[in-house]
């Protein structure tokens, strides 16, 4: 999709793309997983949860069985909480034991990888997982921290000043996208 400016902001994906990239996420956790039998899909608060509904509905389409996601709140397990405004505790929800599991994490955008290091700390609270793998919308580097992502969305290089805003239907109460604001795009 080609960048779309409006209102100081430059869309670079859309509900399709967005559809799109899910689905492709979808089918590259169950190759790499060789199904969906032993996964356990967590996301990160906020879009991080819906994001991971939506991949554990369409895993439940394609293995024609049922996926049920969790949330994993990272809140606590920060190491900028000194820096940042306060921001409200989340549930953690994890639906089944996630010892011996492989945990799929899902969150919009990954750029310093604070948060997933946040992440795996909280996970370590909570069992000991086979393998930890994690899925991002959107991978827009910068990274802090030596993480990567397993599957993504879009690569989409910015600059730090740049800010990502994705915006999801149930979360948002908007149509689905992805933008770039401060952009000279």
């Amino acid at each position: 999709m080609r960048r779309r400016r409006r209102s100081g902001l430059s869309t670079v994906m859309d509900a399709t793309d967005i559809s799109r990239a899910l689905t492709r996420i979808t089918h590259e956790i169950l190759e790499r997983n060789r199904d969906a039998e032993g996964v356990v899909i967590l996301g990160i608060p906020t879009r991080g949860v819906e994001l991971a509904e939506r991949i554990a509905a369409k895993m439940a389409e394609v293995e024609g069985t049922t996926i049920k996601p969790g949330a994993l709140d990272v809140t606590m397990y920060r190491d900028d909480l000194r820096l940042k405004a306060p921001r409200a505790l989340e549930a953690t929800n994890v639906p089944e034991d996630i010892d011996g599991r492989v945990v799929v994490l899902v969150d919009d955008v990954l750029m310093s990888g604070r948060t997933i290091r946040a992440a795996l700390d909280a996970l370590s609270d909570l069992g000991r997982p086979k393998a930890v793998q994690l899925a991002v919308l959107v991978d827009r580097g910068h990274r802090e921290l030596p993480i990567r992502a397993d599957f993504v969305g879009k690569n989409l290089p910015t600059s730090k000043t740049e800010k990502v805003r994705v915006r999801l239907t149930d979360t948002d109460g908007a149509a689905d996208s992805v933008s770039i604001e401060g952009s000279d795009a």
